[in-house]
């Protein structure tokens, strides 16, 4: 069966449609592979899906010929994790960004595969679900995680004072839970990491106000 060039003309603008809006919303947030990436990359899903169900219909039933349709389509699976892996970043020890979009690139090359088969409400319903994934639950997800992610303290003070003398002050707020701290000595600098199990209380941060009020404090700042 050949598909009218209205039909092919439909699938490929309704992929490039729904790449779009999931694109969108990595879009505002400037990630690397914004809204054009995804409608291309779901776009071309959806021609790779026709070119396999449909391209070798010239051929089919023949003698000579012996085809399995579905493992043309079977490469976009694994192809599309190049260009995922190419999302994501490493920038320090435990820091990885970019899965998110890796995965949602997978997603939408499934939704252009689906659009290029013709399953246009399965298609449409994943579109709203993973819209729904990306943008809806992250507020969610961002209150969440806040309450359980780790917090830590880097203080820079000057090289000749006792790490214990910080550390005391410190350890006067009686609710510190420490996860682990270091202490590093550099150049006429002394760089005390300090990884906490919950959020900063108080009192710690009454203790930090005052600490960055010595004159052998140089710089103390929060990470997450």
């Amino acid at each position: 069966m050949d598909l009218p060039w209205t039909e092919i003309s439909l699938r490929l603008v309704l992929a490039a449609l729904f790449g779009a809006a999931i694109g969108l919303e990595r879009e505002r947030k400037d990630w690397a592979a914004g809204m054009r990436t995804h409608m291309m990359v779901c776009m071309g899903s959806a021609l790779i899906m026709l070119v396999s169900s449909f391209g070798f219909n010239d051929i089919v039933g023949r003698d000579y010929a012996e085809l399995d349709p579905s493992r043309v389509a079977a490469q976009i699976v694994s192809g599309i994790g190049f260009i995922g892996a190419g999302t994501i970043l490493f920038r320090k020890p435990a820091t990885v960004l970019g899965l998110t979009t890796a995965s949602g690139l997978w997603t939408v090359s499934g939704i252009g595969m689906a659009t290029g088969g013709g399953m246009y409400f399965a298609a449409s319903a994943a579109t709203v679900f993973s819209i729904i994934i990306l943008w809806g639950l992250h507020p969610i997800q961002k209150r969440i995680s806040n309450k359980f992610h780790q917090k830590s303290l880097a203080i820079h003070a000057k090289g000749d004072v006792n790490p214990r003398k910080i550390i005391n002050r410190l350890l006067e707020d009686k609710d510190l839970d420490f996860a682990n701290f270091s202490i590093e000595r550099r150049k006429k600098e002394l760089v005390i990491d300090v990884t906490l199990q919950k959020s900063a209380s108080s009192r710690l941060l009454d203790i930090v106000d005052s600490l960055q009020a010595e004159d052998y404090i140089k710089k103390i700042s929060w990470s997450k």
